[in-house]
């Protein structure tokens, strides 16, 4: 993609949402027990992230165990579903705002999470992004995915990367919004940066009657 006039990046997770999507799909999609048992299988992986912290093997276990086997296009189908039901439960009114702005000046938008791509991609459609980066989820010759990620984790340097990949290194960033020090790196590459800008939560679904 050629990019037409400025960029403007904005973390997923924490940022255009109030918690963590990929972990909220996955307790949604495996349901109470599927979830309770998953999170007793993960428990030596959550032992060893605390001595290694490493983000990308705790993800990639967590994939195996509640992903690993699924055809893609299920989980596709799955996560149009959660993004119907959930997306204004999920996305801060504030940080909606500052999106569509962006979006009205004429910005090149795009989505930069280290969430799996093939989870945000619903939301990603809804918002009217340009770009949708994320993480990369390896799948088999049968479209099954096989527990294990598609090249690297998309948070830290490998946002900054994957930007570039996706707009050329003459990339301009013209602004940048994130939440953690996975962000870091791509503020620190805009123009303006923006670390946890977004503080409204969504309003309570409303009953009916």
């Amino acid at each position: 993609m050629t990019q037409n006039g400025p960029v403007v990046a904005f973390d997923f997770d924490g940022t255009l949402t109030v918690r963590d999507t990929f972990l909220a799909f996955l307790r949604w999609r495996a349901g109470l027990f599927g979830s309770c048992l998953g999170a007793v299988r993960l428990l030596p992986a959550v032992a060893a992230y605390v001595i290694s912290r490493d983000r990308e093997r705790l993800k990639e276990r967590a994939i195996g165990v509640f992903l690993r086997g699924a055809r893609v296009t299920q989980v596709e189908e799955e996560a149009r579903v959660f993004a119907a039901e959930r997306a204004a439960s999920l996305i801060r009114p504030d940080a909606l705002r500052t999106w569509r702005r962006h979006r009205a000046d004429g910005a090149t938008m795009a989505i930069v999470t280290a969430s799996p791509e093939v989870i945000i991609a619903p939301f990603a459609r809804g918002l009217g992004a340009d770009r949708l980066l994320g993480t990369r989820l390896a799948a088999d010759l049968e479209g099954r995915l096989t527990g294990r990620l598609e090249g690297r984790n998309c948070r830290g340097p490998e946002k900054v990367r994957r930007l570039k990949e996706a707009f050329g290194d003459s990339l301009a960033l013209s602004a940048a919004y994130g939440d953690t020090d996975g962000d870091k790196e791509m503020l620190e590459a805009a123009d303006e940066g923006f670390m946890r800008f977004f503080v409204e939560a969504p309003l309570p679904a409303r009953s009916g009657g």
